[in-house]
């Protein structure tokens, strides 16, 4: 899907233009034209960005290839900018998912490219048709309100991948089992993804607000700065999520090796009592002497039957014992 908002230099906001249109809206300085390109195939986005907007081939094809990490490329007349939202599922078993927006800021216009639905852009999208003033301070400011969109959804995100490490941390001295495990190291994955994303997405903001860009007016850059700083405290926070999993790693590890100890120790105290009669009951059933009275009833197939009984049924009760102790 391709759409398009165009707010013309006389105040007048248009929307839904035909690719056919959008070099006249190109032609208007004073206005400001916003094209989405939203789950769009390649063939039908390179020519509208090669030949309408002029876009170099390199910027395109990065554009179009979702294998981008956040960046920021300079090519004069525009920047070319990647960006990355975020979305966390914690019933998934890749639970954090990264959604890319390729965004290409010109002076008086801004083009995004998403393969899939990003909410925060749709929410700006949403925001400048209700009203059309959020267009009124030029293409960078556009900009800005669609970064802080998506930084802002980071912060949910942090939240619950702090409340599902709470609720392991509850569950490793409980219920130590082989699924927390697997969940601590879900979460450990995740926020290693987590943090590959915002650190080079930190960087990113860092031009924005420092950098001598041509498309971005000076007095916009302090809010880019805004949103940077909200990015170091987030990477601030993923740092300390990181060691709260470590830390509940090796609590589950520590707890393991305790359980087993007992364990281990139990079983010692049972073999411990039990050696003895092992060691008579093998030297006396060894056939060397003969009873000095009969013990034909001991002898007998009733005899043997019981002792085959019990020889089943007494390793067969032990494991059941040992399962509901769970110690195996």
């Amino acid at each position: 899907m391709i759409r398009s908002l165009h707010r013309t230099q006389g105040g007048h906001l248009r929307t839904d233009l035909s690719p056919d249109e959008f070099t006249a809206a190109l032609q208007d300085a004073g206005g400001l034209l916003w094209v989405d390109f939203a789950d769009e195939p390649p063939e039908a986005c390179e020519p509208i960005l090669r030949e309408t907007f002029g876009f170099h081939p390199l910027a395109v094809d990065d554009a179009l290839e979702e294998a981008h990490v956040p960046k920021i490329d300079d090519w004069g007349q525009y920047l070319y900018i990647v960006l990355h939202a975020v979305v966390f599922d914690g019933q998934d078993e890749r639970p954090l998912d990264t959604l890319e927006l390729d965004v290409f800021l010109g002076k008086n216009y801004l083009v995004t490219h998403q393969a899939r639905p990003i909410a925060a852009l749709d929410r700006v999208w949403t925001a400048c048709q209700r009203d059309e003033r959020h267009l009124q301070r030029g293409t960078d400011h556009l900009l800005y309100k669609l970064v802080d969109e998506l930084v802002a959804d980071y912060m949910p995100v942090i939240e619950e991948i702090d409340e599902a490490i709470d609720q392991i941390e509850d569950q490793v001295f409980d219920n130590p089992t082989p699924s927390l495990l697997e969940q601590v190291f879900t979460l450990k994955r995740a926020l290693l993804r987590l943090r590959r994303i915002v650190a080079p997405q930190r960087e990113v903001l860092n031009k924005l607000a420092r950098g001598d860009y041509p498309v971005i007016d000076v007095e916009d850059r302090i809010f880019f700065r805004d949103v940077y700083d909200h990015l170091v405290r987030l990477h601030d926070i993923t740092e300390s999520l990181r060691d709260l999993v470590g830390s509940a790693l090796d609590t589950y590890l520590s707890v393991v090796n305790n359980r087993m100890n007992e364990v281990m120790k139990t079983l010692t105290v049972i073999t411990t009592l039990f050696m003895p009669l092992s060691l008579l009951t093998g030297f006396f059933g060894m056939n060397f002497f003969q009873p000095v009275v009969p013990l034909n009833a001991w002898t007998g197939r009733v005899v043997l039957g019981l002792m085959l009984t019990a020889l089943l049924l007494l390793p067969a009760s032990m494991y059941l014992w040992m399962r509901r102790r769970a110690w195996m």
